[in-house]
């Protein structure tokens, strides 16, 4: 995966394998744009702002996403 150093882990999606599970974390080095990063089990990144993610926290938690995910 591409290198994590000096981040502040948030979250590990899933956590019961060893596949590389999904990862949020802060970084307080990026500019404010770019502080927070998801991470995907095939080492690519997301960054966007605070503002941002909480947009999208906050569209999930509304069920706009619950279309996504298949039972």
């Amino acid at each position: 995966m591409n290198e994590i150093n000096g981040l502040e882990p948030l979250a590990t999606f899933c956590g019961e394998c060893n596949c590389g599970c999904p990862q949020l974390f802060v970084d307080p080095s990026a500019p404010a744009d770019r502080r927070v990063l998801l991470t995907d089990d095939f080492g690519q990144r997301v960054q966007m702002s605070a503002d941002q993610f909480s947009s999208l926290v906050a569209d999930a938690k509304a069920g706009k996403l619950d279309g996504i995910v298949t039972a």
